[in-house]
């Protein structure tokens, strides 16, 4: 099995971080995720970049987590941010201090999606698949969702798509405000880039300071859940439900759940 990598190309002042591991659909996998991170690190280090891409090599943004990769992590409680890197889910530590525009396609499941809800500008190909699935192995989102798509989409669109784990696509997900943009297939991380480069041509402490000022005013509460996360997770994945939501999806089958 390929790991996954992270592609980093400067342009001007917009450094694009592209998601590798196009075999897999780009499932996260331990080092996917580590790569992800250093290259979070070198946006916030580099002064020559002043704004983030985030996108993906291939059809697709991401197939989610390759959940025997990270059963071990979230049993340790923490998340597996490398000594030279920035939580690119913003999660654990500090948080990188520039913009970051998403650009998204094809299937975007779970961390994907947690990964678009951390980024500041957001654009979807009108082919996007997006769902929060934890739900249906058993367990529930730990990467952000439950803390930022309640404000970011309002309580109940949020709870909609929370606690089915349906997918919607790139329409519901610009009516709701979870993208801004929607292009054709193809178009996204070209439009991504664009607005990318409108923002690295304003001025970079105007940009940061706004970025910095706009996060201080979030509620205490959402920091403070958001270190409980993996804390919550922690007994779920010792219960039968989340071995039958395992089960079920490596024998691609619909999981009956016990509530034990």
């Amino acid at each position: 099995m390929s790991e996954g990598q992270v592609t980093v190309e400067l342009r001007g002042h917009v450094l694009m971080m592209g998601l590798s591991r196009e075999a897999k659909r780009n499932a996260f996998d331990l080092e996917l995720y580590r790569a992800l991170a250093r290259a979070y690190k070198r946006l916030d280090d580099d002064p020559e970049a002043r704004v983030g891409v985030l996108f993906a090599h291939g059809a697709h943004f991401t197939a989610g987590l390759d959940l025997a990769a990270w059963t071990p992590v979230f049993a340790s409680g923490a998340w597996d941010v490398p000594s030279d890197g920035l939580d690119p889910l913003g999660l654990a530590g500090q948080r990188v201090s520039k913009p970051v525009v998403c650009a998204v396609s094809g299937i975007c499941f779970t961390i994907g999606i947690e990964l678009l809800l951390a980024t500041d500008v957001r654009v979807a190909a009108d082919d996007v698949r997006l769902g929060q699935i934890e739900i249906k192995r058993g367990i529930f989102p730990v990467g952000g969702a439950t803390v930022r798509l309640p404000r970011e989409i309002g309580w109940s669109n949020a709870m909609r798509y929370l606690l089915t784990g349906d997918e919607l696509g790139a329409a519901e997900a610009h009516r709701i405000g979870l993208v801004q943009e929607v292009t054709r297939p193809g178009e996204h991380v070209a439009r991504a880039v664009e607005l990318a480069t409108r923002i690295a041509a304003q001025a970079p402490l105007g940009v940061q300071a706004t970025l910095q000022s706009a996060r201080a005013a979030l509620p205490t509460e959402e920091g403070e859940e958001a270190r409980r996360l993996l804390e919550r997770l922690g007994p779920m994945l010792a219960s039968d439900d989340a071995r039958e939501g395992l089960a079920s999806f490596v024998e691609r089958r619909a999981a009956v759940f016990t509530g034990r």
